[in-house]
């Protein structure tokens, strides 16, 4: 077949579509991009692929946990005691190890996967010039132009910094910095009882670290339920943190050997060392957005629609530069959508509800509506609870303190929300999810075999749990059905 004259002229863009940034969201676009045998290209200033989310973030430090967890023996000690240990004298290179191990296989597995898709890598600082063209400065100051069809934004955020309290990487650290300890400290005073706060707080208590979690707010973490909230905190208690809610800190200084942080009132804490947990702000400085007409928020937010398009038609925005939920899972979701329509392909699915996972010691999961959402959309509703240790492998796992809950609607069974603490929370939260996607009830999980002996039994005394109260409530009101949420 001949070729015409209009296939012969050279493209009007240097590619069909440009990603800046290379963690979750960065690689599904491009990939999924490619995918539509598009011409694809990623821009991202580090030296290596994988964003933050595999360099600095989820990766390292979910690797740095479940190194913890098997050094300390913390997974054991319900069964040979509250000493015991794998290995004696843990030392953060032991725990550091199994982390850079996993980051550079996760970065081994994306460029594979980048250079069977024939996405272009392209190393340095993007700036908006247009619309359309990148103006990217190299690590060692040369400057090349870049055009294409189609831009996606996928820069991430970076964490929160209060202006008294220079992180040194030393003594004062983030969460991209923490795990560079030189060694395990005696005592840590981490600000900021969010997800990354609670996550690093509890994995170094775990180790035997006093640590002091310091809060504004009277009760963090506000989106999850409130009995996992009172479950956490009596876990993180018992296990030897300081819970200081309530308390804002204002600076935080090195004075010798020690950190001092000062909190609003006049108190200080003295602590080997200080984590600073306070938040993230998407990365979007210095990017040229005023250039394309595009206005971010205060915390450096972009402002998108349901197909992830920004003000600029061109342009789309994935991941954590567009905000909460701020996880990988979605992020990966957001950059496959965002390339499919730039592209006219069919968004694929429904949207599903999402489960949240927190990565804390313990494990924290949900999916669906909390009591308080419930209830304030007055959505007549019970609770169907099931714990650790009326399950056979809870105590195999030798987490007696665990619990599911379930909630569902008291008039057709409909599950509305399913809430995890304890071990392996993130993963069998997944069951009441396609439950949940799918609109069943919990006469579904009330009549389901499931495997014994597994976590996932814990659906079935919940469900039988929910039921019994729907009979109890009816006997004792025969005039209508009665509980909560009315």
């Amino acid at each position: 077949m001949s070729t015409s004259t209009k296939n012969s002229l050279p493209p009007k863009f240097d590619f069909d579509l440009l990603v800046i940034g290379c963690g979750p969201a960065g690689q599904r676009a491009a990939v999924q991009a490619a995918k539509l045998k598009k011409r694809v290209a990623i821009v991202d200033k580090r030296e290596v692929v994988g964003g933050v989310c595999v360099n600095t973030g989820t990766v390292p430090s979910k690797s740095f946990r479940e190194a913890v967890l098997f050094l300390s023996g913390f997974r054991q000690r319900h069964i040979y005691g509250s000493g015991y240990k794998v290995k004696s004298d843990i030392e953060m290179g032991d725990l550091t190890f199994r982390c850079d191990r996993l980051v550079q296989t996760e970065i081994e597995v994306i460029k594979n996967q980048l250079s069977r898709n024939n996405v272009e890598l392209i190393q340095g600082h993007a700036r908006f010039v247009d619309g359309h063209t990148l103006e990217i400065t190299s690590a060692t100051g040369g400057v090349t132009k870049k055009s294409a069809e189609r831009i996606v934004i996928a820069v991430g955020a970076k964490p929160v910094r209060i202006p008294k309290a220079a992180v040194d990487g030393k003594m004062i650290f983030d969460s991209e910095n923490i795990l560079s300890l030189r060694k395990i400290p005696r005592s840590m005073v981490v600000v900021g009882a969010g997800v990354l706060g609670t996550e690093y707080g509890s994995i170094f208590g775990a180790l035997g670290v006093h640590v002091t979690l310091v809060d504004k707010l009277k009760k963090p973490l506000g989106f999850l339920d409130e009995d996992i909230i009172e479950n956490l905190h009596y876990q993180l208690r018992g296990g030897g943190l300081t819970l200081r809610f309530g308390e804002e800190a204002s600076a935080c200084r090195v004075d010798g050997d020690s950190v001092l942080v000062d909190i609003k009132g006049g108190k200080v804490i003295e602590a080997d060392c200080a984590l600073f947990a306070i938040g993230r702000q998407s990365a979007t400085e210095d990017l040229g957005l005023d250039r394309i007409g595009i206005e971010p928020t205060s915390r450096g937010k972009i402002a998108i629609n349901e197909h992830q398009q920004t003000a600029m038609s061109s342009v789309y925005a994935a991941g954590d530069v567009v905000g909460f939920p701020a996880l990988a899972s979605v992020a990966a979701m957001q950059g496959r959508r965002a390339a499919r329509h730039a592209f006219g392909a069919d968004v694929e699915g429904p949207d599903y509800p999402c489960p949240y996972g927190l990565y804390s010691i313990p494990e924290i999961s949900h999916v669906g509506l909390t009591e308080k959402e419930a209830a304030k959309d007055k959505i007549p509703y019970e609770i169907g609870v099931a714990r650790y240790r009326e399950i056979t492998h809870g105590h195999i796992l030798g987490d007696e303190s665990g619990m599911l809950k379930l909630l569902f609607r008291q008039d057709t069974r409909k599950l509305l929300g399913v809430h995890v603490i304890g071990e392996l929370a993130t993963e069998i939260v997944h069951l009441g999810q396609a439950v949940l996607a799918h609109g069943g009830s919990i006469d579904y999980l009330a009549n389901a075999v499931f495997n014994y002996p597994t976590l996932s039994e814990c659906y079935k005394v919940a469900a039988l749990d929910g039921i019994n109260k729907l009979k109890r409530a009816k006997e004792a009101t025969p005039s209508g059905v009665a509980g909560k949420g009315v």
